[in-house]
């Protein structure tokens, strides 16, 4: 059974920076696109950034959330089963449940395409 576990939340000030990180159990984590997604308070659950291995090699594929392009940075460590989002420069409106998610195959950006999910971490960004 797959499972999901974010950590790294927390209340920051605009400017700052917060690191997520996302710890997968029960999955054959490389073979896994894996997507951050974030719910602010009163609105739908969107896309901010998704990685996954590209072929056989040791690259990457990523994408972001026009939102968050050049702010927000994915990364995953296939060796720990975690994914991370570094997040710079925050915004007041970045403030939003942070949601960490898997799914078997290509890179994804509609939370129906995600089949697992983690509980969710707390970002709050203070003006």
């Amino acid at each position: 059974q797959v499972q999901l576990a974010e950590s790294g939340g927390g209340l920051v000030q605009a400017g700052g920076s917060l690191t997520l990180s996302c710890a997968a159990s029960g999955v054959t984590f490389s073979s896994y696109a894996m997507g951050w997604f974030r719910q602010p308070p009163g609105k739908e659950r969107e896309f901010v950034a998704g990685i996954r291995r590209s072929g056989g090699t040791t690259s990457f594929y990523t994408n972001y959330a026009d939102s968050v392009k050049g702010r927000f940075t994915i990364s995953r460590d296939n060796a720990k089963n975690t994914v991370y989002l570094q997040m710079n420069s925050l915004k007041p409106e970045d403030t939003a449940v942070y949601y960490c998610a898997a799914r078997w195959g290509p890179l994804g950006e509609y939370p129906s395409q995600f089949p697992y999910w983690g509980q969710g971490t707390q970002v709050t960004v203070s003006s």
